[in-house]
C-alpha cells in the first residue's frame, strides 16, 4: 500500500515520478495498492472558492460533492500516468463499483462502516489478484445512501492505512514532503535529524499536537502485522528508508483504560505565589528522582504544588521534600494525602470527542463518588478518586467509554 500526498503529487514531473516509482516495485513482484490525495493545495483552493461563491449557504453534501473534484482528478491522471509507462491500471472513486470505503450518512466527518467496507474489499482483492494497480481516491468515501462523503482533515491517510489493514497489506508506505519525522519541524529549526523509527504511540501524540506528517485518525488502523514508513518523494524511491513507525506490541490497542493496582497519595507544596517561582518544579521533581521516587502526576495552583506518588512512597517523599521546603525560602508548608486510586482512559478518539469530560464524570457525580483531581491531554484522561471508589468508578466510566 502507498499513499501519495498532494505535495508529492503538486505537478506532472512530480505526477510522472511517482507512477514511477509504484512501477518500480510492481516489477520486482510485488502487489501494489495506491491511495492518492488532491494535487497539492486543491482542496485549500475549493475551500477558498466555496467561502467567497457561497459562503454559509452550502449545505454539507454539497461541500462533500465539490471537495471530492480533487481526488477524483489526481486518481485519474496517476492511473492514467501508470498506464501511459505499460502497466495496466484502474481508477477507483465512489461512483465506481468496486469502491471499498463505506461510510454513514454524514457527508463532511464520515465515519467508516467497518463491516461494510470490509464485504466490498473483496472486489479490490479481485482486481489486485488479475495484476492491475488500483489507484484509489484518498479523504472520500459513500454513505448508505450512495452519497458522497468525505472523512475529514488527513482523511487520504486514513483511507490507506484503513485499507492496508483490511486487505492484510504487509507495508504502507506514506510518501510526502519530508524524508521521514524530523526531530521537530524543520521550517522552524535548522539543525533537525531525521528519526529511523518511532512508535505508533508516539507518532500518534506528535500528530494530535501539531505534527503534519501523518494525521492521527490513520493510526487507530496501525496493527502489529503492518509494517509502517513514512519517507520524502523527492528519491523516487519507495525503497528508502525514511522512518519506520514501529508497534503497536501484538495484543496491545491504541485504545485501552487501566486501574493502577496500588494505592497513589498526594503530597501538596504550599507558598506564597508558588507558580512564579522559577524552576520550583523541576527542583522537586530532581530530589525525589534521586531517591527513585516516581511522580505519576502534577497539578499546580497559584499557591501550591500537588506531586502525585505511590502510597508506598509517600513517607520517603514526605521526609524529602520536607527537607527541601526548610531550605527554600518561598515555601511555607507540605501535606500528605489519604490514600487514592488512579484510573487511566486512553484513546485516540478523544481529540475529536466534544464532551468527553462530562461523559465521563456525570456518571461519578450520580453516583456520590468525588473526584480529588482530573487530567487531560489529547488522548488521556486521568481520574483521581478515593482508594474505596476506585473499583466503582473504573467500571462506571468504563461502561461509558464502551
Amino acid at each position: 500500500m502507498v499513499k501519495f500526498g498532494g505535495t508529492s503529487i503538486g505537478d506532472g514531473e512530480r505526477i510522472k515520478k511517482a507512477a514511477q516509482s509504484v512501477i518500480n516495485e510492481y516489477m520486482k513482484g510485488n502487489k501494489v495498492v495506491v491511495v492518492v490525495s488532491a494535487i497539492n493545495k486543491t482542496t485549500d483552493d475549493l475551500v477558498k472558492i466555496i467561502e467567497t461563491s457561497v459562503g454559509d449557504s452550502i449545505s454539507n453534501k454539497q461541500m462533500a460533492e465539490i471537495l471530492s473534484v480533487g481526488e477524483m482528478t489526481s486518481v485519474r491522471i496517476f492511473s492514467a500516468t501508470i498506464e501511459s509507462l505499460g502497466v495496466k491500471s484502474i481508477y477507483i472513486d465512489p461512483y465506481n463499483e468496486n469502491w471499498p470505503i463505506l461510510t454513514d450518512n454524514n457527508f463532511v466527518d464520515a465515519h467508516i462502516d467497518i463491516e461494510e467496507s470490509i464485504k466490498q474489499s473483496d472486489k479490490l482483492n479481485n482486481i489486485i489478484e488479475q495484476g492491475i494497480i488500483p489507484v484509489i481516491s484518498g479523504f472520500l468515501g459513500k454513505s448508505k445512501n450512495g452519497h458522497i462523503t468525505t472523512l475529514g482533515r488527513g482523511g487520504s491517510d486514513t483511507t490507506a492505512f484503513f485499507l492496508a489493514n483490511i486487505l492484510n497489506a504487509n507495508q504502507i508506505i506514506i510518501v510526502t514532503d519530508v524524508s521521514g519525522v524530523m526531530t521537530s519541524d524543520p521550517n522552524q529549526i535548522k539543525d533537525v535529524e531525521k528519526l529511523d523509527k518511532i512508535s505508533v504511540e508516539e507518532m500518534m501524540d506528535l500528530a494530535i499536537s501539531g505534527a503534519k506528517v501523518l494525521h492521527p485518525n490513520a493510526l487507530k488502523y496501525k496493527n502489529h502485522l503492518l509494517s509502517a514508513k513514512i519517507i520524502g518523494y523527492e528519491s523516487g524511491n519507495l525503497s528508502e528508508n525514511g522512518t519506520i513507525i514501529t508497534g503497536p506490541v501484538e495484543g496491545d490497542m491504541l485504545s485501552y483504560s487501566t486501574l493502577y493496582p496500588d494505592p497513589i497519595t498526594l503530597l501538596s507544596v504550599v507558598g506564597a505565589n508558588i507558580i512564579k517561582n522559577v524552576g520550583l518544579l523541576a527542583e522537586l521533581a530532581v530530589i525525589l528522582a534521586k531517591s527513585n521516587i516516581n511522580i505519576f502526576g502534577v497539578s499546580t495552583g497559584q499557591n501550591s504544588i500537588t506531586l502525585f506518588v505511590s502510597k508506598k512512597d509517600a513517607f520517603d517523599a514526605h521526609s524529602i521534600l520536607h527537607e527541601a521546603i526548610i531550605k527554600n525560602n518561598t515555601l511555607n508548608s507540605l501535606s500528605v494525602g489519604k490514600k487514592i486510586a488512579m484510573l487511566t482512559f486512553v484513546s485516540p478518539g478523544f481529540i475529536e470527542t466534544p464532551g468527553i469530560i462530562s461523559d465521563i464524570t456525570e456518571p461519578l457525580r450520580k453516583n456520590e463518588i468525588n473526584i480529588i483531581e482530573i487530567s487531560s491531554s489529547q488522548t488521556a484522561i486521568t481520574v483521581f478518586v478515593d482508594w474505596n471508589d476506585g473499583e466503582k468508578a473504573y467500571k462506571l466510566i468504563k461502561e461509558v467509554l464502551e
